[in-house]
């Protein structure tokens, strides 16, 4: 202990003069022993981890492209970037920060501008490990732009602007974005995006996981994500949420929080310490609203699924890795890894085994619920990390086809048919990343096109793992022709046997077996983000797909079958077999719900346009109608059957 404290001293003295000499004991308390401690995380697995921001971090000579983003970060800027939520009258922020030299400060204080000068609302202390600082403003006024700065004493600051809750805007742009591979030409720069981003001006941005790729070292992968994009974060909500390479894992199945046997995770739970899991998903999640339901998992891992309403659109965040069940143990391995399966003789019905858990039983009761309440929302979408289905046949290399990927959605089976249910029973949309691969699908749930839409955004490096959407017969699906320049669109049955309907795949251009972080390559490896256009007037939704290279500011240049158009009603494919009388209501835009009596299943809650309405019906029997302003909480008719006439509703 002494020599540490020599040492500690040493260094004292070299960066700030004799006379700090001191304050030792106070630095040592304060700054140093609390915030650079070398082993924070604890065990034998978590002691190499953030090895380059933790304990004397600027002696560190690991990685030489590491070290020098760690270490040579002009102190005036360590304060890397900002991002915030807010909703329901409270504001929520991130500062994060380059690791601090234990002389520098250890809080960091957030202020507003008000009539042309700085007022300071809040002031924070940094958590160590991770080095972020975390603000919660209650009673926050959503109606004005407000400028805000976060500052480590006089030593740095970083600004940005707070925007107003867009809610008078007819149309409501998020931009969503994945998997962003260190293993590109300009590292440390995202300038394309940045110039795209500001041309489109999202009232949200999306980030559905994999901000980090390097496993061991999240404070240098969040930093370098943040240093590329905080100019585009700074001025609007962000919506961020880790995935497998975000927590060190090349996949994650997380079993409601117990401990796997390898960074693969097929066994199911988290390989590195959980104080090392806290950290990720503190840096990446605290700004976001509070957790449905907080309460912790196995190792005291908390949770973050919630949901963030921007102008008139509800978006429920989901954690679909946490609590779903690892293949390794649970279902009979069949192929190479216990999660791909290569023989197409398989019993699909023998991986969908009772005990399997998707979104667990927390989630689904969240998106119940969630989907039921309407306050302050016209239309709904759901963000995930990952797709409900396997809509990819090449993975990797053009050589490698898989039948299916147990890392999906798509499995288990059931999990995933509940979980759109919910989803359809609200008319959400699903977005989402992390296959590499960009697609439009319509699910199917109990017959093709029953289900929501969802579109997968592509990567925005993609130099890990390539993916094609290339069927074995290379043939069209079938069904209904979809409009499309693409061949092979339509009905298909994923290696899993879900229904799915494809409507447009962005491939990568290369087939000739080339690496795709080939520096030649790097246009054609279907590199882009997605951008989505709610339209609360006319309840169209616009999926766009943006190429990394293409000058957005042209309106030209999607990838090909973008962009698509469709209505939020196209969310529920059932067929409609009749309706009930009409509703006529006393105000405007009620919420309306349906419930089939003989089954107590809700068929639907949405919010209806106008003052009147005519409840569709799947089916024949009895059905119970709901209305209420926000949800539906007044019965206007029970054993309902489909007919003429009408129901006057003082609601």
């Amino acid at each position: 202990m002494n020599s540490n404290k020599d040492s500690r001293r040493q260094f004292i003295k070299k960066t700030s003069g004799l006379a700090l000499a001191a304050y030792l004991p106070s630095l040592y308390a304060s700054a140093y022993d609390k915030m650079n401690d070398p082993f924070p995380f604890g065990t034998e697995r978590g002691k190499p981890l953030d090895a380059c921001a933790t304990g004397e971090w600027w002696n560190w000579k690991g990685d030489e492209q590491m070290s020098r983003f760690m270490q040579t970060r002009a102190r005036s800027k360590v304060i890397a970037y900002a991002v915030y939520t807010h909703d329901r009258g409270v504001l929520k922020m991130t500062a994060q920060l380059f690791p601090l030299y234990p002389n520098e400060p250890d809080t960091v204080t957030l202020e507003i501008k008000q009539k042309g000068k700085w007022k300071k609302i809040a002031k924070e202390k940094i958590v160590y490990p991770g080095w972020s600082a975390h603000f919660g403003v209650e009673k926050w006024d959503d109606t004005a732009e407000v400028p805000y700065r976060v500052s480590l004493g006089k030593q740095a600051s970083f600004e940005g602007m707070i925007r107003p809750d867009p809610i008078n805007k007819d149309e409501i742009k998020i931009a969503t974005m994945s998997c962003n591979s260190p293993r590109d030409e300009t590292v440390e720069k995202r300038n394309e995006y940045i110039e795209n981003l500001r041309h489109h001006d999202p009232d949200i941005l999306f980030f559905a996981g994999d901000q980090s790729y390097i496993h061991q070292y999240h404070t240098y992968g969040i930093l370098l994500f943040g240093v590329q994009f905080a100019d585009i974060m700074k001025d609007r909500p962000v919506i961020m949420i880790p995935d497998d390479h975000d927590v060190g894992q090349g996949n994650f199945w997380g079993a409601g929080g117990g401990v796997a046997d390898s960074p693969a995770g097929d066994t199911g739970g988290y390989y590195y310490p959980a104080e090392y899991v806290k950290m990720v998903e503190r840096c990446q999640t605290w700004h976001l609203p509070d957790a449905y339901d907080p309460t912790p998992i196995k190792q005291g891992i908390g949770v973050y699924y919630t949901n963030l309403k921007i102008g008139g659109v509800d978006f429920a965040i989901i954690e679909d890795r946490k609590f779903k069940s690892g293949p390794n143990g649970n279902i009979p391995k069949m192929g190479p890894r216990p999660d791909h399966i290569v023989d197409p003789a398989y019993d699909r019905k023998a991986v969908d085994l009772p005990d399997l858990e998707l979104l667990g039983e927390r989630q689904i009761k969240f998106l119940h619920e969630w989907g039921q309440n309407w306050e302050g929302a016209e239309m709904k979408a759901v963000l995930s990390q990952t797709a409900f289905c396997g809509a990819v046949h090449l993975h990797g290399s053009m050589d490698n086809r898989l039948l299916a990927d147990l890392d999906c959605n798509g499995w288990p089976q059931t999990g995933r048919n509940t979980a759109l249910r919910e989803l359809r029973r609200c008319g959400a949309t699903h977005l989402c990343g992390d296959q590499h691969l960009s697609v439009i699908v319509k699910h199917g749930i109990d017959a093709y096109r029953d289900g929501p839409m969802s579109f997968t955004n592509p990567a925005l490096v993609n130099t890990i793992y390539g993916r094609w959407w290339w069927p074995l017969d290379e043939k069209t699906g079938g069904g209904p022709k979809i409009d499309s320049p693409l061949p092979w669109t339509g009905d298909y049955e994923d290696g899993l046997g879900n229904k799915i309907t494809m409507y447009a795949y962005a491939n990568p251009k290369e087939k000739d077996g080339k690496e795709l972080n080939d520096n030649n390559n790097r246009k054609d490896r279907a590199d882009g983000y997605g951008l989505v256009r709610f339209n609360k007037k006319t309840r169209m939704i616009t999926l766009e797909c943006w190429p990394r290279f293409a000058n957005a500011s042209s309106g030209k240049g999607q990838f090909p079958a973008w962009p698509r158009t469709f209505a939020m009603a196209e969310n529920d494919g059932r067929k409609i077999t009749g309706y009930l009388p009409t509703l006529k209501f006393a105000t405007e835009n009620p919420v309306v719900q349906g419930i089939d009596e003989a089954s107590g299943e809700i068929l639907y809650t949405e919010r209806v346009k106008g003052k009147e309405y005519r409840p569709r019906v799947f089916g024949s029997g009895s059905f119970t109608v709901k209305v209420g302003k926000d949800k539906p909480e007044k019965i206007v008719g029970d054993t309902v059957k489909a007919g003429e006439g009408t129901i006057d509703v003082k609601v």
